[in-house]
């Protein structure tokens, strides 16, 4: 039987990486000049602090970022924005989470769309990984397209694929 697991994680040397250029970029951008601007990474939280002077900065300051990390191979998914922006004295602040490893109840989705599908697999969820096993290796492409075309707003990959 021919097997793959989906999951979904974060590079921490990616992110790492990504945040590195963005801050070299803002400090080079003109707009940026004489400006507080502040990028810290915590790694064991997976969050992203971030601090900019005005509000349109913080806008940019996230595009950048976003942009960046998208260059590095992370998907935009990754980031979950859902804190908004708030003012910390004459800085506004705000928080990025990065989301790293499938919830259970995202795991219930994904397994809930494979079978409303009607394909011939069958699905596990083993904490943050779900085991997808089938027959036929075409099923199990046909499942990785569903999941790929699939509106899920998660970062997915495909890894360690048996036949």
């Amino acid at each position: 039987m021919a097997s793959f697991d989906i999951l979904s994680k974060v590079d921490a040397q990616a992110l790492d990486n990504a945040i590195n250029v963005t801050k070299k970029e803002i400090t080079n951008r003109f707009d940026f000049k004489d400006s507080v601007v502040n990028i810290d990474l915590n790694k064991k939280d997976m969050k992203i602090l971030l601090e900019a002077g005005d509000d349109m900065k913080m806008k940019q300051l996230v595009e950048v970022l976003i942009n960046r990390s998208n260059k590095q191979g992370i998907s935009p998914h990754a980031f979950d924005q859902t804190k908004s922006a708030y003012p910390s004295g004459k800085t506004i602040k705000q928080e990025v989470i990065v989301k790293n490893g499938l919830k259970q109840e995202d795991a219930k989705k994904i397994t809930k769309l494979i079978k409303d599908k009607g394909l011939k697999v069958q699905t596990q969820i083993m904490d943050d990984i779900i085991r997808v096993t089938g027959k036929k290796i075409d099923d199990l492409q046909e499942v990785m397209q569903l999941c790929k075309t699939a509106e899920l707003d998660l970062p997915l990959q495909f890894e360690n694929m048996k036949s």
